[in-house]
């Protein structure tokens, strides 16, 4: 976790502003998130292609979005605090995007009558909980640092959550032989970013608020 060095700590107007300290641990935890999620995506285009499934699609572009998340998060690490809030609110507006994309494909593929491929939903579904599931236990010990971390621990909890909902959907298809259970995922996967978009964008303008100006 980074560690930021109080202004109360500098003897006179000359001192200069010392960048914070990065836990390197946490480079290390976002650096493996990153290949996981990069990994992940490949895997669940595919299969959502193959699969005619708008969830896995759906949670395809969440694992690119989130690898993009992480390879920012890696950058501002080592920068001021006001730059670390800057990149949250970036990434909170980018959730925020996905979760209104995400409600436009399920709109589509309901106005569509798509009908989707349970067994390979289902089988990605179990692959993509596993992968989330081990970067969010990475992940967990920052889940209370500041916006960009939140924003992180955020992607990954809601990654895990839509990836549970993804094996009830496929369960689902197979059992109704309908989408619906599919599209009602996928809609229910936009909601949730749309929700974890507000949270980031408030907490990260909070933060830009009080971040003193000689940070920036």
């Amino acid at each position: 976790m980074t560690k930021d060095f109080p202004m109360s700590n500098c003897c006179g107007s000359s001192c200069a502003v010392r960048q914070p300290v990065v836990d390197p641990r946490y480079r290390r935890v976002l650096t493996i998130a990153l290949a996981v999620n990069l990994a992940m995506f490949v895997v669940e285009l595919a299969g959502g292609l193959k699969a005619d499934s708008v969830s896995l699609l759906a949670d395809a572009v969440d694992f690119l979005g989130d690898a993009g998340n992480y390879a920012l998060s890696l950058f501002v690490l080592g920068l001021a605090p006001v730059w670390r809030s800057r990149t949250a609110l970036i990434k909170g507006l980018t959730m925020g995007a996905y979760g209104v994309f995400v409600l436009g494909k399920a709109a589509w593929s309901l106005s569509a009558g798509v009908l989707p491929e349970p067994a390979t939903m289902g089988f990605i579904g179990v692959l993509a909980l596993a992968a989330n599931g081990a970067v969010g236990a990475l992940l967990y010990a920052y889940r209370d640092g500041d916006a960009n971390m939140r924003s992180v621990w955020l992607c990954t909890r809601n990654d895990m959550i839509g990836n549970v909902a993804v094996v009830f959907a496929a369960v689902g298809v197979f059992g109704t032989r309908t989408g619906w259970p599919d599209i009602a995922v996928a809609a229910i996967m936009g909601m949730l970013a749309l929700r974890a978009a507000q949270t980031v964008i408030s907490q990260a303008r909070q933060e830009l608020k009080v971040v003193p100006v000689q940070l920036t």
